[in-house]
C-alpha cells in the first residue's frame, strides 16, 4: 500500500488546515469517537461526502468539555455550518451496561479510554459551540440524536424525555443514514448565501425546512405550508408525559413511518413550539451507496493515534460491509429506526474494490473478518412487486410470517462470497455478522431460490465460519419470542440439526455459538428457568448473553417503560428491579456451582420444583 501523506485525511487541527492552504472552512464537525478514516464510521462518511461536495471540511475529535472549551473554538466558524455527529454507538449505551455501571472500556477510543466521551456528547457539544457562535447553524446527526427525534423514554435518566433538539439548541437535526440529506442540506445552504461569505451565518432561522429526513422545531403558525391533511400529529410531549399509553401508540407510529416507502410528516408539540420530522427519503440507489464506500478513505485511524489501539477499528479494520437496512424488524433493535426495513446492496465492484484495497494493507494476512451487513443475508433481497411494498406499513418483512413477496433468493450473496474467494491475496472470508436461519430455512414454493437457501447453508458452514457461528435466537418462550419479533425456537432447533450434520459429514470440529437475552418485556423468571432446561438439553453452556438494556425509541423501549404492548395496547410485564433482573440473569449459569443453590432456591419460590430435578439430576 502506498505510503499516506497527512493531507490524505480530513484535517483536524489548524495547522493541518493551513497544510492544504485554505484559510477558512464550510464545515467542522465534531465527533466525540476517535477519527477513523474508514466506511465504517459516521463522521468519516459525512466528512468525505461533503468533500466530494467540493467543501472544506474539518473534524475535531473528542474536544475536551471539561476545560475553557478551547477545542471548540480553535477553527472559528464555518461557513455553512458546524456538524455534530457524537458516534457510531448511542453515548449511554457506550458508557454503562445494562446495570448502570461505567463500563471498562471505550471502543471507540485510542487505548479503550473511557473518560473522552461525555454523557450525551449531543447536548455537551452543541451547547458549548453555541456559547461561541449562537449564529451559526448547528446540525445533529448519528445514532443518537436520531433516535431522540421525538419524545422517547431514557433509562439512565429513567424519564420520559423531549426531542434531542428541545435539549440541545440545535437548529436541525439530521436521523437515518445521513449522506443525501447532508449533502442537500449543503447545496440548499451554498446557494442561498450572498457574496458576503459570513452573511449566512448570520441568518441561521433561515435554513431550509423542505429537506427530506431532517427534523426542527418551530412555533405553530411557523409550520412550513401549515398543518396539511396529511401530516401525522403525534400526542404532544405532554400528554406521554401524563399518559404512558399515548407514548406507546406514538411509538407505534413513528415505527411505521420509518418503515414505510411513503411515509408522512410527523408533528408534535414540545413546550410552546412543535417538533417537525420530514418524512425520509426513498431507499439510496446502488450507485448512490456505491458513492459513499467509494470515496478516498485511508481506511486507517489519523496519524495522531499512532501506538494507541482503537478497539472497535481493531474489530472491523479487515471487514466488509456490503448492504445497508435489514428487514427482521426485532422490537429490541434500533436498524429499522434509523436504516429502515429496505435493503439497499452495494454493487459487485465497489465491494471487490474495497477487498482489493484491504488486500494491500501491510498487516493483512488474508483472512477477511466479516463480509456482511446488519444482517448477514439479506444482501439483494426486497420485494418482488414494489408497488405493494409501497402500499406496505409492516415494521417486518419476516415476522410473524415471512411475507411472500419477498425475493429470499441466496444467489447473488453466493456470486458474491466466491468472488471474494477468487481474489488474489484472500485465502478465506468469514461471515462476523448474525445470519438469519429463519431465511434460510423458509420453503418459498420456488425451487430455485429454496435450492440457493441450501447451497447458501453448506458454504456458510464449510468455507465461512471461524470455529463459531454467531447466531441469535434471543429466547425460547413462544410469547416472549413474539413480542421480540424472533421466529420459534424449534427454526433454531432445526437449523443445528444442519448445522451438526454438515460439520460431521465434512469432519469439521465447529460451534454454534447462540445470542439470549434476559429480562425482555414479557419475560418472566419461569420463562427463563425454562431456556435454562431447553439449552441445557442442547447442551449449552451459555457464553454470549445480555440483560436487555432499554435505548431510545425501540418498540421493546417503550414496552419496559410504558407497561403496554405499542400495536394491541395490552399488559406487559418487564422485571425491573435489580432484584427482578439478577433473579432471570442466573438461569443463564445453571451449570456454575455459585448459582444452583439461588436457583433452586428460587425455582421451589415459584412453585417449578419440577425443573430442579430436569437441571441438575444426574
Amino acid at each position: 500500500m502506498q505510503a499516506h501523506k497527512l493531507t490524505d485525511w480530513l484535517p483536524t487541527t489548524k495547522k493541518e488546515v493551513e497544510l492544504r492552504g485554505w484559510d477558512a472552512l464550510d464545515v467542522i464537525l465534531f465527533s466525540a469517537d476517535a477519527y477513523v478514516d474508514h466506511p465504517s464510521f459516521g463522521a468519516a462518511v459525512i466528512g468525505r461526502i461533503l468533500e466530494a461536495e467540493r467543501l472544506r471540511v474539518a473534524i475535531v475529535t473528542q474536544p475536551n468539555w471539561r476545560d475553557d472549551l478551547r477545542d471548540f473554538k480553535k477553527l472559528g466558524r464555518p461557513r455553512l455550518f458546524f456538524g455534530v455527529a457524537p458516534g457510531c454507538m448511542d453515548s449511554m449505551v457506550n458508557k454503562y451496561t445494562a446495570n448502570r455501571r461505567l463500563r471498562s472500556e471505550d471502543a471507540y477510543t485510542p487505548d479503550g479510554r473511557h473518560d473522552l466521551r461525555p454523557e450525551y456528547p449531543t447536548i455537551v457539544y452543541t451547547q458549548a459551540i453555541k456559547r461561541f457562535y449562537p449564529d451559526t447553524p448547528v446540525i445533529l446527526g448519528g445514532i443518537e440524536a436520531s433516535m431522540r427525534r421525538v419524545t422517547h423514554y431514557d433509562y439512565w435518566q429513567e424519564k420520559l424525555k423531549k426531542c434531542i433538539l428541545a435539549d440541545s439548541g440545535a437548529d436541525m437535526l439530521i436521523y437515518g443514514m445521513g449522506e443525501k440529506p447532508v449533502v442537500e442540506l449543503a447545496r440548499k445552504m451554498r446557494a442561498m448565501m450572498s457574496g458576503d461569505e459570513t452573511e449566512f451565518s448570520l441568518r441561521s432561522h433561515a435554513l431550509p425546512t423542505d429537506i427530506r429526513q431532517t427534523a426542527f422545531l418551530v412555533r405553530e403558525a411557523d409550520i412550513p405550508g401549515g398543518i396539511r391533511e396529511n401530516d401525522l400529529r403525534l400526542y404532544s410531549h405532554e400528554e406521554c408525559l401524563a399518559d404512558k399509553k399515548k407514548q406507546a401508540m406514538n411509538i407505534r407510529h413513528v415505527e411505521e413511518e420509518s418503515n414505510k416507502y411513503e411515509a408522512r410528516r410527523i408533528l408534535q408539540n414540545v413546550d410552546s413550539r412543535v417538533t417537525v420530522v420530514n418524512p425520509p427519503y426513498p431507499p439510496m440507489t446502488q450507485s448512490e451507496l456505491d458513492h459513499s464506500f467509494d470515496l478516498p478513505y485511508t481506511r486507517l485511524p489519523h496519524p495522531k493515534y499512532k501506538g494507541k489501539r482503537i478497539p472497535a477499528y481493531e474489530m472491523i479494520k479487515f471487514s466488509v460491509n456490503i448492504h445497508r437496512g435489514c428487514f427482521g424488524g426485532c422490537a429490541f433493535c434500533t436498524i429499522s429506526a434509523h436504516q429502515g426495513k429496505f435493503i439497499v446492496s452495494r454493487s459487485k465492484e465497489s465491494i471487490l474494490k474495497e477487498v482489493k484495497a484491504i488486500t494491500a494493507m501491510p498487516d493483512f494476512k488474508g483472512y477477511l473478518s466479516d463480509l456482511g451487513g446488519p444482517s448477514a443475508n439479506m444482501y439483494q433481497m426486497g420485494g418482488r412487486d414494489l408497488n405493494l411494498c409501497r402500499r406496505c406499513k409492516r415494521p417486518s418483512c419476516i415476522h410473524p410470517k415471512i411475507c411472500p413477496n419477498l425475493n429470499t433468493d441466496h444467489r447473488p450473496l453466493l456470486d458474491i462470497y466466491k468472488a471474494v474467494d477468487a481474489m488474489p491475496g484472500i485465502k478465506k472470508s468469514f461471515i462476523g455478522s448474525g445470519v438469519r436461519y429463519d431465511l434460510l430455512l423458509y420453503h418459498s414454493g420456488n425451487e430455485t431460490i429454496d435450492r440457493s437457501a441450501r447451497a447458501y447453508t453448506r458454504e456458510l458452514i464449510e468455507k465461512h465460519v471461524s470455529g463459531r457461528l454467531k447466531v441469535a435466537p434471543e429466547h425460547t418462550s413462544p410469547h416472549v419470542l413474539q413480542l421480540m419479533r424472533k421466529p420459534p425456537f424449534e427454526q433454531f432447533h432445526e437449523f443445528k440439526r444442519i448445522f451438526d450434520r454438515i460439520n460431521q459429514e465434512l469432519h469439521l470440529k465447529q460451534q454454534i455459538i447462540p445470542y439470549f437475552i434476559s429480562s425482555h418485556p414479557g419475560c418472566t423468571e419461569e420463562d427463563m428457568a425454562e431456556l435454562a432446561v431447553i439449552t441445557k438439553r442442547l447442551d449449552f453452556h451459555l457464553e454470549q448473553v445480555q440483560d436487555f438494556t432499554p435505548t431510545p425509541m425501540t418498540i421493546s423501549t417503550e414496552m419496559w417503560y410504558t407497561g403496554y404492548n405499542p400495536y394491541t395496547l395490552e399488559p406487559v410485564f418487564s422485571a425491573k428491579t435489580p432484584r427482578e433482573k439478577l433473579a432471570q440473569r442466573m438461569f443463564f449459569f445453571w451449570y456454575k456451582p455459585e448459582e444452583r443453590r439461588n436457583i433452586m432456591a428460587e425455582l421451589r419460590r415459584i412453585g417449578r420444583n419440577d425443573l430442579i430435578d430436569k437441571l441438575y439430576k444426574k
